[in-house]
């Protein structure tokens, strides 16, 4: 039994970290920009709530043309969705809980990238990658979906107070990579929604960007299977006047029952995992030979 939990996590490490690239899985550090008992800590663990967040927050994202088009333009989407969707998982992994020097530098690289990318919409208008109001989109949208993925499949009884306190925690990184304004609470977070939804359209290229989020394979059966279950559920979490704009249907019942199975099966597997464990903090890279 412990040898196929081992085999499904070294399986799921794979899909989250290019190995080619001397990637491993980020060590959980008791000196991470975070500290051990914060509700980011909490929050950004779960495998599969964090995807689904990841893959709502991308559509809510891509409702916004400017953001649209910084992938349009920017990026190998339509060959690399998978890729996009790793790199932002991985940020949040480094940044929660690797060596805080380690998430600063990510933020840094982030930032630098940011700065240097920008071009024009449909219509002219020029548009910047690093312009405060479009970080502060991508961030809100992010975190919010996070957190609602969270209080679905994981936590329904989270209090008000521990969602406000994530929301507040995760500001910090927003402003570092630029953001303004940044929420510290869900009322302010809700308000920054409201405040761009007249700013949001959706047209062919919205949903050419949705179907390739919704519809990428990343390796075998069990691992589509799985991945079209989160898919789903992602578009499920949408709000909406967002799941009205993407012409998307409200999933069946029988499919968050589905993505609780995956999700409990997933907690089992990580059950003594290293992943889960605080390292300590003279040990710096991912131990060779540690069961993955």
């Amino acid at each position: 039994m412990e040898l196929a939990k081992r085999a499904i996590r070294q399986r799921i490490n794979q899909l989250f970290n290019d190995y080619e690239r001397g990637e491993r899985p980020a060590l959980r550090r008791a000196d991470a920009m975070f500290p051990t008992d914060s509700v980011a800590w909490r929050v950004n663990g779960d495998i599969v709530t964090m995807m689904i967040g990841g893959v709502s927050g991308l559509l809510l994202q891509m409702l916004h043309p400017a953001v649209l088009a910084g992938v349009w333009d920017h990026s190998d989407f339509r060959a690399d969705m998978h890729g996009r969707l790793r790199r932002t998982a991985k940020f949040i992994a480094v940044t929660t809980y690797d060596h805080a020097e380690r998430g600063q530098a990510a933020i840094d690289r982030v930032r630098s990238i940011h700065d240097k990318l920008g071009g024009r919409l449909p219509d002219g208008t020029l548009y910047r990658v690093s312009d405060p109001a479009l970080l502060a989109w991508v961030h809100v949208t992010e975190i919010t979906s996070f957190l609602a993925a969270w209080v679905r499949y994981a936590e329904p009884t989270m209090s008000a107070a521990d969602q406000d306190a994530y929301i507040a925690e995760m500001a910090p990184i927003a402003h570092a990579l630029g953001a303004d304004p940044v929420p510290t609470n869900r009322a302010e977070a809700e308000a920054l929604i409201q405040s761009m939804r007249p700013q949001l359209k959706a047209d062919a290229r919205t949903f050419e960007v949705a179907q390739l989020v919704l519809r990428q394979r990343v390796g075998g059966a069990a691992e589509d299977f799985a991945g079209g279950l989160i898919m789903a559920a992602g578009a499920d979490l949408l709000p909406d006047w967002a799941r009205r704009m993407h012409q998307l249907p409200t999933a069946p019942t029988t499919k968050r029952t589905a993505v609780r199975g995956v999700q409990r099966l997933l907690d089992w597997v990580y059950t003594g995992s290293p992943n889960r464990r605080v390292w300590p903090t003279e040990v710096l890279e991912w131990p060779d030979g540690a069961p993955r």
